[in-house]
């Protein structure tokens, strides 16, 4: 793949990505507000950051930022940089109910929310058109 199909891939993992952690995200601060009452933005934010139950949002979090690197770059990434790239979101989309706790809370997001299901599908097509 040349250096500009792997950007145009990057740009479309990156909007998939951002779909799929802001309905994961949505579907947790509903989780979170039921149990805690309403978040402000910045409320949400601190949440985001530092409380155990939004831990394991901040894989996909870390993946944004990672491909936004990637992308700011003026150099093509490194030989096998995309590959890494693409086996991480591989393993971040891989819900599992018995797995770690990640791999149980996206299991459990993708059975509770619909848009959850949708943005997910979205990004697995996206790898699997990349194999």
């Amino acid at each position: 793949m040349d250096a500009g199909a792997e950007q145009e891939l990057l740009k479309d993992l990156r909007q998939a990505l951002l779909r799929l952690h802001k309905t994961l995200l949505d579907w947790e601060r509903g989780m979170y507000e039921r149990a805690n009452g309403r978040l402000t933005s910045n409320q949400l934010l601190d949440a985001l950051l530092v409380d155990p139950q939004f831990a394991w949002l901040r894989a996909l979090s870390q993946m944004i930022v990672r491909i936004d690197e990637m992308l700011a770059d003026e150099i093509a990434p490194g030989p096998g940089d995309l590959e890494v790239v693409l086996g991480h979101l591989r393993d971040l989309t891989s819900p599992n109910e018995t797995g770690n706790p990640y791999e149980q809370r996206y299991y459990t997001a993708l059975q509770q929310s619909p848009d959850a299901v949708f943005a997910h599908r979205d990004l697995v097509t996206l790898l699997k058109q990349k194999r």
